[in-house]
């Protein structure tokens, strides 16, 4: 898929001010580009019918490898809304395409986090974001880190401000001497021992690591899980 004639939206530092941790970087750094996002993509005329049929979207997105102080780059972090009728949020599911990640899904209930988990991930590595789980990407490599997910096209936009007054998710991620260095943010108040899952993990739907998400276009009905979550076993 050739995204140089494409016009992606741009998240800049500007966009993120709330969510940094290094406020001392902040205050004389400039506005720099940290990712793009190229929303509702599809390769042909018939895969996008066939997109807006099973109402689901095809997104990419591009993380730059630069840093935000002592912070990695990342995204703003969002949630999604309740699918109606049920408690539970609207799930989503990546692929790296290229570059290293590390993505934290949290749990929370107002300034209190229930579950916290990072999940590490390369190349064609998969990720299942579950009902009730907010969730951000970080850029941990040198280069471009770029993803790919699919996600319902029932709702219009991800939920941000809850995180922004928050300053946040409840962990950031800032350059250690030997890798990562986990801080939590004081401004939860209770936050539990961050844990860490594998990647590829698919609640039995039937799906394969080493497919390229796109190609699900021949059989988007696997992808019910994202609009009907309450149908299925996320245990």
């Amino acid at each position: 898929m050739n995204l140089n004639k494409l016009k992606p939206d741009i998240r800049y530092l500007n966009d993120l001010k709330d969510v940094v941790y290094d406020k001392e970087w902040l205050k004389t750094a400039p506005n720099l580009e940290l990712y793009y996002m190229y929303r509702d993509l599809a390769e042909t005329e018939t895969d996008f019918m066939e997109i807006i049929k099973h109402d689901l979207r095809y997104d990419i997105t591009i993380l730059k490898p630069n840093h935000m102080g002592r912070e990695f780059n990342k995204t703003a972090g969002h949630d999604h809304p309740i699918v109606p009728g049920t408690n539970l949020t609207y799930p989503e599911i990546y692929e790296i395409m290229e570059g290293k990640a590390i993505f934290i899904l949290q749990n929370s209930e107002k300034n209190k986090i229930k579950d916290v988990f990072a999940i590490k991930a390369k190349k064609k590595d998969k990720i299942i974001i579950p009902p009730n789980y907010e969730h951000l990407m970080i850029n941990i490599g040198k280069t471009d880190l770029k993803t790919c997910n699919w996600v319902s096209r029932t709702f219009s936009s991800n939920i941000y401000k809850p995180f922004k007054v928050m300053h946040g998710f409840s962990y950031y991620t800032l350059r250690g001497l030997f890798g990562v260095k986990w801080v939590e943010n004081s401004n939860y108040k209770s936050i539990p021992k961050i844990r860490f899952e594998e990647p590829n993990k698919f609640y039995n739907f039937n799906l394969e690591k080493d497919q390229p998400l796109y190609k699900l276009i021949t059989n988007l009905n696997k992808l019910d899980f994202l609009k009907n979550p309450q149908k299925y076993d996320w245990q």
